[in-house]
């Protein structure tokens, strides 16, 4: 009788759709929990329902602002032109409302624009083939620049006070803002793309190997068009929100999210490389970065220090998680020698 002396075969596990339990990742979340407890232990008027509805509220631009841009960074791109078109549309916005136009019109034709504005992103990237990071920076300083067109040094605030307390209404007496609902929502459908369709398995395989894609048949140059039309609307829907929170339309309206959103995407474990990256660790860290800035902010920190937080933390996220992948990739090294 035959005897099989083979090896048993490995168990083969298909990994985690979502990689959870990667080890940035349940950092980010660990980071993100901690920093709660800590600031409500230790920062004045942080824990109460007030500080939390501002909180959550300012969150908002920044959390609609990452979904698409951690679609494009996986990608292998990037979008820094997105702060400057909400800060566009939210010129727009108030030249049109100062024309007399009824604002169920101005709204879609805001939409138009922060599509269009994403267009000519999309063309120059995947059509004529230019690096998004020069293409993106040009853009940046074109649409600031229109903003200024459009509204010059003046501002708008002439829009309805029922509409701009309304953007600002709470759930009861918890402080939650209900405007966070229909945005909790979105992100559930940007999760559920990105993690579970076949649209976001090409997102990872152009970010992993565009040639690689290209020869499995993923339309490389069209899904990154379409990813940066996105991009330019929610940007526009930004714009929208900013101009009706704040209740002014103005030329410098979002100057500088840009960072921001790109330090909370990184920081979230998406790799500025492309190919590599969850929603859940995006959205934990848009949350460690808006609570880090709340707390600083009710301890009395100057901006300008605010602001290295966030160069910090952008330096952080590009530089840890390669550090920790080379480590593990030498330590995997000198197990096998």
């Amino acid at each position: 009788m035959l005897v099989d002396t083979a090896p048993p075969a490995a168990e083969t596990r298909r990994p985690p759709r979502l990689g959870f339990l990667r080890s940035w990742d349940t950092a980010i979340i660990l980071a993100l929990v901690a920093s709660v407890i800590v600031a409500s232990l230790t920062v004045s008027g942080f824990a109460t329902s007030r500080n939390v509805g501002f909180l959550l509220i300012d969150v908002i631009p920044v959390l609609l602002l990452a979904l698409p841009m951690t679609l494009i960074i996986v990608t292998g791109e990037i979008d820094l032109s997105v702060a400057s078109v909400a800060g566009f549309v939210s010129c727009v916005f108030g030249a049109l409302w100062n024309a007399g136009m009824p604002m169920e019109t101005i709204i879609p034709v805001c939409i138009v624009i922060g599509a269009v504005s994403g267009a000519v992103n999309g063309f120059l990237v995947s059509v004529v083939g230019l690096p998004s990071l020069a293409v993106t920076i040009g853009t940046l300083a074109l649409y600031r620049g229109l903003a200024f067109v459009v509204l010059g040094d003046q501002a708008v605030t002439s829009f309805p006070r029922a509409i701009t307390t309304g953007l600002q209404a709470k759930i009861g007496s918890t402080g939650i803002p209900v405007w966070i609902l229909p945005v909790v929502l979105l992100v559930i459908v940007f999760a559920v793309f990105l993690h579970f369709t076949g649209f976001g398995r090409a997102l990872f395989a152009i970010g992993y190997s565009v040639d690689a894609a290209r020869f499995s048949g993923i339309g490389v140059a069209r899904t990154k068009f379409w990813l940066f039309v996105i991009s330019g609307v929610v940007a526009a829907v930004v714009g929208v929100w900013w101009t009706l929170r704040y209740g002014s339309a103005r030329g410098d309206n979002a100057t500088g999210l840009e960072l921001s959103v790109i330090a909370a995407v990184l920081l979230g474990g998406v790799s500025i490389f492309g190919g590599k990256g969850t929603l859940p660790g995006v959205v934990a860290g848009v949350g460690l970065l808006a609570i880090l800035r709340n707390a600083l902010q009710l301890a009395s920190v100057p901006e300008d220090t605010l602001s290295m937080l966030t160069g910090g933390l952008l330096i952080l996220a590009v530089v840890a998680p390669n550090a920790i992948t080379s480590f593990r990739s030498l330590t995997r090294k000198d197990s096998t020698t």
